[in-house]
C-alpha cells in the first residue's frame, strides 16, 4: 500500500502562484510514476500533470503547459506541482495518484484508471 497526503492547496488571486505537494509513505517511492488530477464542480475529472520513476519524462494537459511545472524528490518521498500564472478556471480539487512504474507509462500517463493509489485532494481556488 502507498498512502499519499497532498497539501498547498488555498485560496489564490487570478495570476497568483501555488505550490502543491503530495508526500509518499509505505512503499519505495521510486517505484511509482506519480501524476495530478483535478474536479472542478460539475466536471468530470481531469488530468493535469505526470512525471514518471526518475524524472526522465513529464506531461502536461495542454491549459497548463507553460504554466505549471511537476517534479519529485525521491530522497523526500514527495511529488510536487508548481502552479505559475493560476486562472479561475484552474480552480478544483487536486489530487495527487501513483502507478506502478513500467515501460508503457508514456502510453497511458493520463487515463486516471491506470493509478493504483489515490490521495484525499487539495482545494485550490483562483478568485478573479
Amino acid at each position: 500500500q502507498v498512502q499519499l497526503v497532498e497539501s498547498g492547496g488555498e485560496v489564490v488571486q487570478a495570476g497568483g502562484s501555488l505550490r502543491l505537494s503530495c508526500a509518499a509513505s509505505g512503499r519505495t517511492f521510486s517505484d511509482y510514476n506519480m501524476a495530478w488530477f483535478r474536479l472542478a464542480p460539475g466536471q468530470e475529472r481531469e488530468f493535469v500533470a505526470a512525471i514518471s520513476q526518475f524524472s526522465f519524462k513529464s506531461y502536461y494537459e495542454p491549459s497548463v503547459k507553460g504554466r505549471f511545472i511537476i517534479s519529485r524528490d525521491n530522497g523526500q518521498n514527495t511529488a510536487y506541482l508548481q502552479m505559475n500564472n493560476l486562472k479561475p478556471e484552474d480552480t478544483a480539487l487536486y489530487y495527487c495518484a501513483a502507478d506502478s512504474a513500467n515501460a508503457r507509462f508514456g502510453s497511458y500517463f493520463s487515463d486516471a484508471s491506470e493509478y493504483d493509489y489515490w490521495g484525499q485532494g487539495t482545494q485550490v481556488t483562483v478568485s478573479s
